[in-house]
């Protein structure tokens, strides 16, 4: 019969995997790094598949052959249904006795608190927010995109920056330097060049997320119109921060606001300091911070404390990754 750790923490997102194999006084046994995790392009077989890879690496290094529990925070875990068919597809794998799946925005809520208690803003490749209190209280949006009333994250904010300069290329929308500072930066000479070769395939689609940050640099160049894309993520992020801590009562006292994923981990200083600015006056007790731990360092917190393992069990396993 093999060894048994304590937990094997998964932090699964679009473009890449963490996985973590942790002894139960907090020791890392065992880390592994995978591709990206996208059951809705691949299946979920698939998909846990190429986790497999990962974490049977980590097994190898930690010298074991299953774990005590599993704290799997993916991507694509968007509804609660779409947890459980996750958690019963990594149950069958047998990795360990009992699995729990959250979606990934939950790892790096846990990774920027010392409990579970506050809210977490992530703006990665989309946007999405959750919150939790210690007594298991949580809320959540679904994070579909624009059929659940979404607006950012760095494929909606390429889009965007797309179709203002496609606007003002043409004459249908007014001037931005993002007629120029786009196709530059695949070496093309306008928006029409950049729009066939888009829609010819000539640049893959996977690059156009390559935009975003053209897009804050422009801003940062004063382009009134790129700097109206910044301030409307910013809105966004600050409503949806304000939503979840009212949802779950943490409007009137002081709760941390977790700033997370690729985006809002750059720290855009238009953006940083808008978030801020907005947050302010509708959530005066909220204290904002970048988190910029790595999220599967949330999904082994989370796993310790669903194993009730004792606070220096966690404080050593922070220590590893921060």
């Amino acid at each position: 019969m093999g060894l048994t750790a304590s937990v094997l923490a998964i932090d699964a997102g679009n473009s890449k995997t963490d996985v973590a194999v942790v002894a139960t006084d907090g020791e890392v046994l065992g880390t592994a790094r995978g591709g990206g995790f996208r059951p809705p392009v691949v299946g979920v077989a698939a998909a846990v598949d190429a986790l497999g890879e990962a974490v049977g690496q980590a097994f190898a290094r930690a010298g074991v052959t299953a774990a005590d529990h599993v704290s799997a925070c993916l991507a694509n875990a968007d509804l609660p249904v779409e947890e459980e068919q996750l958690a019963a597809a990594l149950q069958a794998r047998g990795w360990g006795t009992t699995v729990e799946v959250r979606n990934d925005t939950f790892a790096i809520l846990r990774a920027g608190v010392s409990e579970p208690r506050g809210v977490a803003v992530v703006c990665g490749a989309g946007i999405n927010c959750v919150g939790m209190r210690p007594d298991g209280r949580t809320a959540r949006f679904p994070a579909l995109g624009r059929i659940s009333g979404d607006w950012g994250g760095g494929w909606g904010l390429a889009d965007e920056a797309l179709w203002w300069a496609a606007r003002a290329e043409d004459g249908r929308g007014g001037p931005t330097d993002l007629v120029r500072t786009l196709p530059a930066h695949f070496g093309l000479d306008s928006m029409y060049a950049l729009i066939e070769a888009l829609h010819l395939e000539q640049i893959e689609h996977d690059r156009r997320h390559e935009l975003t940050p053209v897009l804050f640099a422009t801003a940062g160049q004063g382009d009134p119109v790129a700097r109206a894309i910044v301030d409307r993520l910013a809105e966004e992020v600050v409503v949806m921060a304000t939503v979840a801590l009212t949802r779950l009562d943490l409007l009137d006292e002081e709760a941390p606001v977790l700033l997370g994923g690729s985006i809002l981990a750059a720290r855009h200083p238009q953006l940083d300091n808008r978030v801020r600015e907005l947050l302010t006056p509708r959530a005066p007790k909220a204290i904002p911070q970048v988190v910029t731990a790595r999220p599967v360092l949330g999904a082994t917190l989370l796993g310790l404390d669903h194993e009730h393992a004792a606070e220096r069990a966690h404080a050593r396993v922070r220590a590893y990754y921060e």
